[in-house]
């Protein structure tokens, strides 16, 4: 609640604010690393790793 007296201050919104869902990682740029605790699982005959991207967490399987 303000009152008279009170001073409201008004700031423009920074650029990180202003970007924020825009980033890397919505636009498809991840940026992966392989999790080391499961370092690969074998499927069907191939080798399959976990990875897990630094910046949102989104996790992925790649087969080789």
């Amino acid at each position: 609640m303000t009152h008279v007296g009170d001073v409201v201050r008004f700031q423009r919104p920074k650029a990180s604010d202003k970007a924020a869902g825009r980033g890397l990682c919505a636009s498809g740029f991840h940026k992966w690393e392989a999790v080391k605790e499961k370092p690969f699982d074998v499927k069907q005959g191939k080798l399959v790793t976990l990875l897990r991207c630094t910046r949102c967490g989104a996790t992925r399987t790649e087969a080789r």
